[in-house]
């Protein structure tokens, strides 16, 4: 018979194998690190997708007094800097004519029949400015900068609010007297910084704003117009043959306008002899 005292004994002895076994046994690091990796970026990517999305109904609750109602026709006459000028529509150029236009950049006035494409149009290089400006006419946002002073990441800030943005146009202005320019029909705002946050409420009061523009509905898909090789800018003021603010053929309709083609200029008067003062062209 086994006694008591034995019992006990092996009792406590396969006890303490057991919690030998359990001692010896090795923690799953590799698999908790797994865990935790898998945790941490679950959560990084939730918190990133959540700061984008707050990102998101922030600035679009920012813009929200600068989208344009019946009541509040045309928000940008509060953006502190915006210039308002009336300017007769419709009122046409030919591909040869030069425009003598009374603000630099232009931002109403005669311009040539052809409009520049300005579908979320970025030109690398400076337009022929009665091209651009015809665009104004059909509801877009021109974007100008210095090339000068606007490089870098400013420069692609600037791209940003414009590439592949319907009723959006930008180039380079060469001899600008700020930084950026902003232009619509009859409105202008020039800036120092591309991070100023008016360039958003100037694109929100007045893209397609139909309180603004002339003509409501106009396409701002090019038509002839060579994307890829634009008529030049030219820097100098046109001289006497100049076409004066008041002129310009009157228009009824914009079918079957001819394509535009680079006006008969001399190169060296283009973009590479940008005047000390703005240009007027």
């Amino acid at each position: 018979m086994v006694s008591g005292k034995k019992t006990k004994a092996n009792r406590g002895s396969v006890q303490a194998a057991r919690s030998s076994v359990v001692a010896s046994k090795p923690k799953p690091w590799g698999t908790i690190a797994a865990v935790v990796v898998v945790v941490a970026l679950a959560v990084g990517v939730f918190g990133y997708a959540y700061s984008k999305i707050d990102a998101q109904n922030q600035k679009e609750a920012a813009l929200a007094q600068w989208t344009p109602s019946d009541t509040n026709k045309d928000p940008s006459d509060k953006i502190n800097g915006v210039v308002k000028k009336e300017y007769e529509a419709s009122k046409h150029v030919t591909a040869t004519q030069r425009v003598a236009y009374d603000q630099s950049p232009p931002f109403g006035g005669p311009h040539d029949g052809t409009w520049a494409d300005c579908m979320g149009t970025v030109y690398p290089t400076a337009v022929r400015t009665e091209n651009m400006v015809h665009g104004l006419e059909h509801g877009a946002v021109w974007i100008t900068y210095n090339p000068d002073q606007v490089t870098g990441d400013a420069l692609e800030k600037l791209k940003s609010r414009v590439s592949g943005q319907p009723y959006s146009q930008m180039s380079p202005y060469p001899g600008l007297d700020k930084p950026i320019s902003l232009q619509s029909w009859g409105h202008q705002l020039k800036l120092e910084s591309a991070d100023d946050e008016r360039i958003d409420q100037f694109i929100e009061s007045l893209r397609r704003n139909p309180n603004t523009y002339p003509e409501v509905g106009a396409s701002c898909e090019s038509q002839g117009f060579p994307v890829d090789s634009p008529p030049p800018f030219v820097a100098e003021a046109p001289g006497a043959d100049g076409i004066p603010m008041t002129g310009g053929e009157t228009v009824t309709s914009e079918a079957n306008q001819p394509p535009a083609t680079a006006p008969a200029v001399d190169p060296s008067a283009a973009v590479s002899s940008a005047p000390s003062t703005p240009p007027s062209s």
